[in-house]
């Protein structure tokens, strides 16, 4: 049998799962890495620690699984969008990666406004300028960093970056580069006027692939150091969304995810790439050829509760006890409200100095009753999302839910009765849906399977438990999501000042 690898670049981690051509788990091997925050809403990290942990967890699976070298017939890398890589001539890092959840890029985003005007942003990338997308974070290495920019020749995501370390060979796919806010999504090649607008070439961004194509194999050297071969192919692979889209069969409308990870995503299948009016999604390019994704993200989802437990906690490393007071407060949390925006926010406020706030605290309070607040807050956020998505005119019938977020029973059901929808699982560990969705897009490009779709179709099975919303909680929630809901607007104006104390 032919076996295929899902990289998994994420956040925290880099995680690789070998998975046989029938998308069954094989192996996997995790390696974490520090994050830097070298200011108040920094976040960098370094890209050779990226390249390292691959080799190490590649090598951990072929070693951990028997599987003949010869039989890895593929790989995928799924990676954290919207980030920035600044190499020179030689591919040498010039400064540690800016990545998604940098919220230094405010200023910098009014720059590349008016540079390139929002009038061109929607015409290519169905939105105006947007301080978390990569093109503000191009800028403000321009801006800042004048020194470092004159040495830049190439510009990289970090799961091409990784791409590039692997195989030579720069290049990027239409799902991750639609987040650069560089691409033509509806005709998925670069937008040349922005491009000459901030004085970019397609060289320094490298060739736009489709996410199933073959964009290289692996360097003789890597292919040692992680007991592969060098006819092992690389595809285009996916940004995390879009490759946990594909590993939990969004591939047809009326399907919706949402992933709670250290962010958290809500994502809807598009057969058309359609502007959102309201300006509080993202319209991007799906993994597959002609058709589109919406999608928004929670910045501070999974990370508010890891927060909440590192603090409160610290030795529940398996949120045991956490879900445990959760369960044990009531609805509302007796009546208090957490904003997850601890490093800014992207939909639908697209706002870099928001921050974190419990509204409504009073001596009645427990650690239960904040627990609970954090995990109803996160998904008060996704339902925002959601929302947005709805307003657009596209209809959603199911969500599949994945990411560590999943695992808990309380979260998937809360999520159901606050979106209003049934919420199902795919039948597999979840958290590695992202890995499993760029391994079938190698299987894919390799020549398993004819399509994409074909391949969900084949591979991807649902859970037999279906968790439906409950009507009467459904509406105790619409109430507090409301007052949720109204709360934004009228601290918008605090968050600002506060950050100028």
């Amino acid at each position: 049998m032919d076996y295929y690898l899902g990289l998994d670049l994420g956040t925290g981690s880099l995680k690789t799962v070998l998975f046989d051509t029938n998308g069954k788990e094989v192996a996997v091997s995790e390696m974490q890495y520090p994050l830097y925050q070298p200011h108040n809403g920094w976040s960098e990290q370094d890209p050779e620690d990226w390249y390292q942990a691959s080799l190490k967890t590649m090598n951990n699976v072929m070693k951990s699984s028997g599987v003949p070298k010869e039989s890895v017939k593929g790989l995928g890398i799924s990676g954290q969008m919207m980030g920035a890589v600044m190499l020179d001539k030689d591919g040498g890092v010039l400064r540690r990666a800016i990545l998604w959840n940098d919220g230094r890029t405010s200023e910098s985003c009014e720059h590349v406004r008016e540079i390139v005007g929002d009038d061109l942003f929607m015409k290519y990338s169905l939105t105006p300028a947007r301080p978390g997308l990569t093109a503000a974070k191009i800028q403000w290495v321009k801006d800042n960093e004048p020194e470092i920019y004159t040495k830049v020749a190439h510009i990289q995501l970090p799961k091409d970056y990784l791409r590039y370390k692997l195989t030579g060979d720069y290049a990027t796919e239409v799902s991750d580069a639609s987040a650069m806010q560089l691409l033509d999504i509806p005709n998925r090649c670069w937008a040349t006027e922005i491009l000459d607008k901030m004085e970019l070439t397609e060289e320094m961004l490298g060739k736009v692939y489709e996410s199933q194509e073959i964009t290289g194999y692996l360097l003789p050297e890597v292919a040692e150091a992680s007991g592969l071969t060098v006819e092992c192919a690389v595809v285009g692979g996916a940004s995390d969304n879009a490759a946990a889209g594909i590993g939990t069969g969004i591939v047809a409308p009326g399907r919706a995810m949402t992933t709670i990870g250290t962010s958290g995503t809500v994502f809807a299948y598009s057969e058309k790439p359609l502007l959102d009016p309201y300006k509080s999604v993202y319209t991007f390019c799906m993994p597959i050829p002609g058709a589109w994704h919406y999608m928004g993200s929670v910045n501070s989802a999974g990370a508010s509760l890891k927060w909440w437990r590192d603090n409160f906690y610290p030795e529940d490393a398996e949120y045991v006890a956490i879900n445990e007071d959760a369960i044990s407060s009531k609805i509302g949390a007796n009546r208090l409200l957490y904003l997850p925006y601890l490093n800014g926010e992207q939909s639908p406020h697209f706002n870099l100095t928001c921050r974190g706030s419990f509204v409504g605290l009073a001596a009645i309070h427990t650690k239960k009753d904040m627990t609970r607040a954090v995990m109803e807050g996160v998904t008060y956020a996704l339902r925002d999302i959601m929302s947005g998505i709805r307003n657009i005119g596209v209809e959603v019938d199911r969500v599949h839910m994945c990411g560590g977020g999943s695992k808990s029973d309380f979260w998937r059901q809360l999520l159901s009765d606050v979106y209003g929808l049934p919420v199902l699982l795919p039948d597999m560990k979840s958290e590695n849906s992202a890995a499993l969705g760029v391994a079938i897009l190698a299987a894919v490009g390799c020549g398993a399977y004819p399509s994409v779709v074909d391949a969900c179709d084949k591979i991807i099975k649902m859970r037999d438990k279906v968790y439906t919303p409950d009507a009467e909680k459904m509406t105790k929630y619409d109430k507090v999501y409301k007052e949720f809901d109204a709360l934004y607007p009228k601290l918008k104006d605090n968050f600002k000042s506060i950050l100028q104390l």
